[in-house]
């Protein structure tokens, strides 16, 4: 394998920021197998995702603004990905590891006869063969992998994982000719959208996190919560926090959790150890809150707060919603 596609999920141009993560990153390691770097979105207002798209380092983004993609189940997105594949040659097709991402990875490695790899945290060059390290068996272990099929490999990607950093932007914008002859008996009616009440934390601008200095479940709700919700944000746990089973694990961030990389990150409580870091690193800026100095956080925190976190997280709160109902 040689090529890079990075897969642009959307809806009617709109996207979210993984996308530029796997074009980013597609874009970066194109060159160590020898190949480029491209992409490829389908579905009403792919042309236009395709614009922003061109601001990265591709050689091609392939789009068709099909409605049959938004008008049937996965099958039209597998049609296009593999005629794009094979177009291009031997590659690897980056996907998010999303609810869509995961479905249409299993669907396409079996039309490529691919493997499949999935949650990716990292690449790696082994030898000149690549390497996709993951975490396995619930975050028990990381594994690093290859790939048998030396033509396609397919892999998906947590979000967050990688940075978006954009490039030349000198990609040509190609249109892929609709495969013919093709049906679909799979029609949506209707797609239902439930709140959860909850931003996710890959998208928050702010995440507030708590660790074992928390003591319990309660300061999650009775803390955390109020102070997340002033500043707009969600909350996130240490791993720690999560296997005392304060928390679900869905909350937690870290290399076995969800990555993140808010603007803002406050840590409440939380050692920062090596396992958590690998998790919120990338953030813009890290405030923690912690009674003792020495701990790891401090030495890669922007801004540490010594003291009582009971005392300081309910003082910044009413500090927070004061500067709002002023604002």
């Amino acid at each position: 394998m040689r090529h890079v596609i990075a897969f642009a999920e959307h809806k009617s141009g709109h996207t979210r920021k993984v996308t530029y993560e796997l074009a980013s990153e597609a874009a970066r390691l194109a060159p160590s197998l020898g190949g480029k770097a491209h992409a490829i979105a389908v579905g009403p207002g792919a042309s236009t995702l395709a614009e922003q798209l061109r601001n990265y380092a591709l050689e091609t983004i392939q789009v068709n603004d099909d409605a049959d993609v938004d008008r049937y189940l996965i099958d039209p997105m597998v049609d296009y990905l593999e005629v794009v594949a094979r177009s291009i040659g031997p590659s690897v097709i980056l996907l998010p590891n999303t609810m869509l991402g995961r479905d249409l990875a299993g669907s396409i490695s079996a039309r490529l006869g691919a493997g499949l790899t999935s949650d990716v945290i990292e690449f790696r060059m082994n030898d000149g063969a690549l390497e996709c390290v993951a975490p396995k068996l619930g975050g028990t272990a990381v594994t690093g992998c290859g790939f048998k099929n030396a033509e396609y490999g397919v892999v998906t990607v947590r979000p967050n994982a990688f940075s978006a950093e954009q490039g030349a932007g000198a990609a040509q914008v190609v249109t892929i000719e609709k495969p013919a002859g093709k049906t679909y008996a799979l029609t949506i009616e209707q797609e239902v959208e439930e709140a959860s009440g909850e931003l996710g934390l890959e998208e928050a601008p702010v995440v507030v996190s708590g660790g074992r200095g928390l003591g319990g479940p309660e300061p999650f709700e009775t803390l955390l919560r109020p102070l997340a919700e002033a500043l707009g944000g969600a909350v996130g746990a240490s791993r720690a926090a999560a296997d005392a089973g304060w928390v679900p694990y869905s909350l937690q961030i870290g290399q076995t959790g969800k990555i993140v990389s808010p603007p803002l990150y406050i840590a409440v409580g939380i050692s920062g150890a090596i396992q958590h870091k690998v998790g919120m690193q990338s953030a813009g800026t890290i405030v923690a809150i912690n009674r003792d100095s020495g701990v790891p956080i401090a030495e890669f925190a922007d801004l540490l707060v010594v003291g009582d976190l009971f005392a300081i997280v309910p003082e910044l709160t009413g500090l927070v919603a004061g500067a709002k109902a002023h604002a």
